[in-house]
């Protein structure tokens, strides 16, 4: 186990022993919606206005808060999206926000009355609130972002399907050339001479994969709706774009894949599986009913499902870092989550199942059950549980391929059955979380702060973000860990259930340091932290 020790600070600590550098996380201000669950799930900054914007997909708003004193957030106004698309045929939430260069987008969702999913919105404001153009999306966008130049905005459409599957909508990556919206921003008067047309959207489907399921299946990628083409079955969760390339890369979370996709043609160039983790070989708690901290190897599978990716560089590399949530489907009509005692275990895979099978072992395990039985006998020769429990790192390959260099194994969990003990794998409660994907880490960002390269990574249901040095991808080191909720029994209050990362570098920071935004659907708080 990892030896880690405690730094001055409530609930921050640090590393040991003591680098030269030692940048840490800190606590700085917080912004509070006022609108509770549901809220504040997605932050975004920009630069040019020092404004941070936030979406309130309960509320169906937009939060607009100047972050000139950082260190004091004020709210400057609350932008409703449901006036603007909330017509009879469809509901309308924003799910997500990004800014580039004094450009605000805000991804939309669209649905009609009975559920199903319409197509969705991207909506581009300025910094005051002022709505520029709209451009229309695949099904569902859960995530939007720019590339780094500012010229394309592209959203991660997921096309859920409806709970009886009645409708299974493809999933899909929108990719909106903004240059006409930048025009229209620079010259508001004109802006009517800059409206966007069909040409400068395009939609990348994977329709031309529908024929090549079999293949995909054989090399893991995971599709498995019922009666579902490839098409349907993929769900796009999250994109991240490398500084300098045309390639999106885009994480297919339920199908354990990441797709890249060209932004100049709007062509999905492939898919990639990412395989999966051995968990004998590595270790994690498995039960919430031992009533202690058991992190052990076990044998049982782990599908890595990452939500957010984001990249880098170090020297002429590019590099990817992966948030290993995990997510099931679990639909009126089709749910894939079994407890392990609820399987038959092949007695030739399993020779001790029974002993497995006890609730304080890995009887109350979430696996899938669409995975472990290849012989189709009725029982399962595989466990394979939702997530890794993890991060992971990939190099970019000439061809655009990925090579996994490194992944957390056990550490997130280690680390905070050490720093936080009474919190473990399920804050505020402990230990519920052990059964069903562990801390849950979501949400990433990566930046450098005086020549280091840093990645933090938030953890939805342990709470709190962490902060690692990846200056060698290869071998990262633990820096900090910072949590600003407080437990009162078994209620929470301060920063909850943290969904997304930003990070800001000290050049575009109003208070001079690099900055870390991580909002927080539970409490509906965005929390603003220092790296000094």
């Amino acid at each position: 186990m990892t030896k880690f020790s405690l730094a001055l600070g409530a609930f921050a600590f640090c590393a040991a022993p003591a680098l030269a550098q030692n940048e840490q996380l800190h606590f700085l201000s917080r912004y509070t919606t006022g609108l509770g669950t549901a809220n504040a799930e997605i932050a975004a900054f920009d630069a040019s206005s020092n404004r941070m914007f936030c979406v309130n997909g309960g509320n169906s708003s937009v939060d607009i808060v100047d972050l000139s004193n950082a260190a004091s957030p004020a709210l400057v106004t609350r932008l409703s999206i449901a006036q603007l698309f909330g017509d009879a045929e469809a509901s309308a939430a924003p799910n997500s926000v990004a800014a580039s260069n004094g450009l605000i987008a805000v991804a939309i969702e669209r649905k009609e009355p009975s559920g199903r999913h319409k197509p969705g919105r991207i909506a581009f404001f300025n910094p005051a609130g002022a709505l520029i153009d709209v451009a229309t999306t695949g099904y569902l966008p859960d995530m939007v972002t720019f590339s780094p130049d500012g010229r394309f905005a592209l959203t991660a459409n997921e096309g859920e399907p409806t709970g009886d599957y009645s409708f299974d909508a493809e999933g899909s990556v929108s990719i909106v050339d903004c240059t006409k919206v930048r025009l229209a921003l620079a010259n508001p008067s004109q802006a009517a001479s800059y409206a966007l047309t069909a040409a400068d959207v395009k939609l990348a489907t994977f329709g031309r994969f529908n024929s090549m399921v079999t293949s995909l299946r054989a090399a893991g990628v995971r599709i498995y709706g019922p009666n579902a083409t490839v098409a349907q079955d993929l769900e796009p969760e999250y994109i991240t774009v490398p500084q300098g390339s045309i390639y999106a890369y885009v994480t297919l979370q339920e199908n354990n894949a990441v797709a890249m996709v060209n932004m100049l043609t709007g062509v999905v160039a492939r898919i990639m599986p990412l395989g999966y983790k051995d968990w004998s070989l590595s270790a994690f708690d498995a039960s919430d009913r031992d009533f202690a901290i058991k992190i052990q190897s076990w044998p049982v599978y782990g599908m890595y499902q990452p939500d957010a990716i984001v990249s880098f560089r170090i020297g002429t590399s590019t590099y990817f870092l992966t948030a290993n949530e995990g997510d099931a489907r679990d639909y009126s009509a089709f749910k894939e989550e079994k407890r392990v005692k609820d399987l038959t275990l092949d007695p030739t895979a399993f020779p001790n199942a029974a002993t497995l099978r006890l609730d304080q072992n890995l009887g109350r395990l979430t696996v899938t059950d669409k995975l472990g039985n290849p012989d189709n006998d009725g029982d399962f020769d595989q466990l394979y549980t939702l997530g890794g429990r993890s991060f992971t790192i990939y190099r970019a390959g000439n061809s655009g391929t990925l090579t996994r260099i490194y992944d957390s194994g056990d550490q997130l969990e280690q680390i905070t059955a050490q720093l936080v003990p009474s919190r473990f794998n399920g804050d505020p409660v402990f230990d519920t979380r052990s059964d069903n994907k562990g801390p849950e880490p979501e949400g990433a960002a990566v930046g450098v702060v005086n020549g280091r390269t840093y990645a933090f990574v938030c953890l939805e249901r342990t709470n709190g973000v962490m902060m690692f040095d990846v200056s060698n991808p290869n071998t990262p080191v633990f820096r900090s860990y910072l949590n600003t909720s407080t437990v009162s029994g078994s209620s929470q209050s301060g920063d909850v259930s943290p969904e997304g990362l930003v990070f800001v570098p000290a050049a575009q920071s109003p208070s001079g340091n690099a900055l870390v935004l991580s909002s927080n659907e539970l409490s509906g708080t965005v929390a603003i932290y220092e790296v000094r």
